[in-house]
């Protein structure tokens, strides 16, 4: 039985690790989580914030998730929104989800990121 999403996995191109550190880490505001000694061999990184963890693998042929994507909930969306535009990462409001406010962004190696939060009342 599934009980939890435990990350969610997206690939990268090698030699791409500090530019993912700048958007995840520094852009997104997550931490940089250590990899086990035998998959840290490998190249990528891994990010968390909370319980939602992200982790970039490098691809020999890569090419970036354009429609796949992660889905991550946010709170004070505009206020995400603005922090990620301050910091170069471009923004792309949605309005066709009812019930929610959303909007893309991608990391600088092109995957598709979607951040959402509920529309209470």
């Amino acid at each position: 039985m599934i009980a939890a999403l435990d990350h969610v996995q997206l690939a990268a191109p090698a030699g791409s690790e500090d530019e993912l550190r700048g958007y995840y880490a520094h852009t997104l505001g997550m931490t940089e989580i250590a990899k086990p000694p035998v998959l840290a061999a490998r190249g990528g990184c891994w990010f968390q914030a909370g319980p939602v963890q992200l982790h970039l693998g490098i691809e020999a042929d890569f090419r970036p998730a354009r429609k796949a994507h992660p889905g991550l909930r946010v709170t004070d969306i505009e206020a995400y929104a603005a922090r990620l535009a301050e910091r170069g990462a471009e923004v792309t409001w949605d309005e066709d989800l009812p019930g929610h406010r959303r909007f893309f962004s991608h990391d600088p190696v092109g995957n598709r990121l979607e951040f959402l939060e509920p529309v209470t009342g």
